[in-house]
């Protein structure tokens, strides 16, 4: 990392400049222009308040150690600059700029059966719990559940600030090992759930121009084909560039289904952007935790251990029954710390 001194003049120079740019008549008219950079400053607010802070505390250490009088302070001051530069350090690490939005999170079934779709519903509740532990607002855009009971596919939305910080770590293989409720014998089953958790685009985000899609509208249907509407309400939506389509079908106004429809295919072609510009500079960065890649094997719950074991920073915790209330907070802390070390160790590149 290039000396400390330099980044922070970096940094009060991005922070002035933003404000300026906020105060800018041509900046506030453009809402692209002015959600953009409201982004920015807010982004910066916290690494420039540290940065105040270590200049403060830094020349105070300086003051006291020229200060026979003030020597005594000289220890505790040190402590709080070395405090200060390291939290300055973290804060100025490359942070992601969706970081901040609203997420959309699709569940699975995997393999597994029945089981898998029971799980499936499990991890839902999970989640859920742990949106409300931490202030964000959960609501469900779609779900499709199979004949056994759970849940074949669910889409949500989770709101609050800050939201994709947290669940981004959720995306991958979610894979549980217990005694399914149908099993006699008591043996031991293992099934899986995949989950992609995606920022939710706004319209400034990501543009979609009509003539890119085929909207189908149809009648919805339940598990097994029953209809459970008589008009047609249900909507797909295809995206014709890149292929990707969203069906929703929960709501009984095609309007509605077509608004949530949108949302998530929103969602999904701003994360396929994210994506093609990471590939892109995987050459020269680091691999970050939590890229939500669907075959990747991120945690174990395992029931007869009371045991969850996250894979990627080799966590494990016996107390599965309190993870499942939504008491993820161990695992996000562990996991964010260990992405803005590695974020640390590219920016020293």
């Amino acid at each position: 990392m290039a000396a400390l001194d330099d980044l922070v003049v970096e940094l009060e120079r991005s922070y002035t400049e933003t404000q300026q740019r906020l105060s800018d008549p041509a900046v506030y008219n453009d809402h692209r222009e002015a959600a953009e950079a409201g982004r920015r400053l807010k982004s910066l607010e916290r690494p420039y308040a540290l940065a105040q802070d270590w200049r403060s505390r830094r020349d105070d250490l300086e003051a006291a150690r020229s200060d026979p009088d003030l020597s005594e302070l000289v220890p505790d001051l040190e402590a709080d600059v070395a405090r200060l530069e390291e939290e300055l350090k973290l804060s100025l690490a490359e942070r992601d700029p969706a970081d901040s939005k609203d997420v959309i999170v699709e569940i699975r079934q995997g393999v597994g059966g029945d089981e898998a779709g029971l799980w499936a519903g499990d991890l839902a509740r999970m989640f859920q719990r742990y949106a409300e532990n931490r202030g964000f607002r959960w609501e469900e855009l779609e779900v499709n559940a199979n004949e056994g009971g759970g849940v074949k596919e669910g889409v949500f939305a989770v709101k609050g600030d800050g939201a994709y910080s947290v669940f981004k770590f959720e995306g991958g293989t979610h894979r549980v090992q217990r005694v399914p409720e149908t099993e006699s014998q008591g043996r031991i089953h293992t099934s899986t759930a995949t989950v992609a958790v995606m920022p939710e685009a706004e319209d400034v985000d990501v543009g979609v121009d009509e003539k890119d899609l085929k909207i189908d509208v149809y009648r919805s249907s339940g598990p097994g084909g029953q209809s459970v509407n008589t008009t047609d309400s249900a909507v797909r939506i295809t995206h014709l560039p890149t292929g990707i389509v969203v069906a929703m079908q929960d709501e009984r106004s095609q309007l509605q289904n077509r608004e949530k429809a949108m949302r998530v295919l929103r969602a999904r072609l701003y994360e396929a952007e994210r994506e093609r510009l990471a590939a892109e500079q995987a050459a020269t960065r680091s691999a970050q935790v939590g890229t939500g890649a669907r075959a990747e094997k991120i945690r174990t719950y395992n029931y007869p251990e009371n045991r969850v074991t996250d894979h990627r920073i080799k966590l494990t915790v016996h107390r599965l029954d309190q993870v499942l209330q939504g008491s993820l907070d161990e695992f996000t802390d562990a996991l964010t710390a260990d992405e803005q070390r590695r974020a640390l160790e590219t920016a020293s590149v």
